[in-house]
C-alpha cells in the first residue's frame, strides 16, 4: 500500500533522515516520523507514504497536507482577555505571556512561547499564528490555561483569557 500527494505549486518537500521538511512562502515546517513504521519518500513534486498499517499512511498524508497549508499561509488561532471583577493585563516580556492582575493576584502568570510561533497582542485581542498547525493550536491552548480557575463558581468569576477564533472559524458559546 502506497499513497502519492502532488507538492502544491511554489512550495518544495525532501526528506532527510527521519524529518519531512516542507518549504514555502510563509516558511518551513518539519515533522519526525517514526522509521520502523512508515516510509516517506520525497522525489520531484510528489511524495509517497508506504506504511504497513492504512490508518498509519492516512494519518500521515492528513499531517503534510496540514503542513502544505502551512507552508503556504498560516494557522491563526484568537483569543480574547475578558475581566468583570479586576483590571487584567496581558503583555509579552522575554518570550513569555505575562498576565498582571488576575483576579487580583499579587504575582503575574506566566506562559511561555513556543519557538516558531508569533503572538502578538492586539488591545483585548491575543492572535497566535504559526506555519506548524501543532505548535500554534499548543501555544493558544497554554495562553488559555493560564487563566484557568479552580474552587470558584464559574458562572460568577467569568475572568480568563479565552478562544474566540479557531483557524479562522469563529467559535459559537
Amino acid at each position: 500500500m502506497s499513497t502519492k500527494l502532488k507538492v502544491p505549486a511554489g512550495l518544495q518537500a525532501h526528506t532527510a533522515a527521519d524529518k519531512i521538511i516542507v518549504t514555502g512562502p510563509n516558511g518551513t515546517v518539519e515533522r519526525k516520523y517514526p522509521v520502523r513504521n512508515i516510509t516517506i519518500k520525497a522525489h520531484g513534486a510528489e511524495i509517497e507514504i508506504s506504511a504497513e498499517k492504512k490508518m498509519l499512511e492516512n494519518t500521515f498524508v492528513a499531517h503534510i497536507e496540514n503542513m502544505f497549508r502551512g507552508a503556504q499561509s498560516p494557522f491563526t488561532y484568537k483569543l480574547k482577555v475578558l475581566y468583570i471583577h479586576f483590571p487584567m493585563t496581558a503583555e509579552i516580556k522575554n518570550g513569555e505571556l505575562v498576565v498582571t492582575n488576575f483576579l487580583g493576584e499579587r504575582r503575574p502568570r506566566k506562559a511561555k512561547l513556543l519557538k516558531g510561533v508569533d503572538v502578538k497582542i492586539d488591545g483585548d485581542i491575543i492572535i497566535v499564528s504559526s506555519p506548524d498547525i501543532e505548535l500554534a493550536g499548543r501555544t493558544a491552548s497554554l495562553i488559555e490555561n493560564l487563566t484557568r480557575i479552580s474552587n470558584r463558581d464559574r458562572r460568577t468569576f467569568l475572568d480568563g483569557i479565552y478562544m474566540i477564533e479557531k483557524l479562522g472559524v469563529p467559535l459559537t458559546a
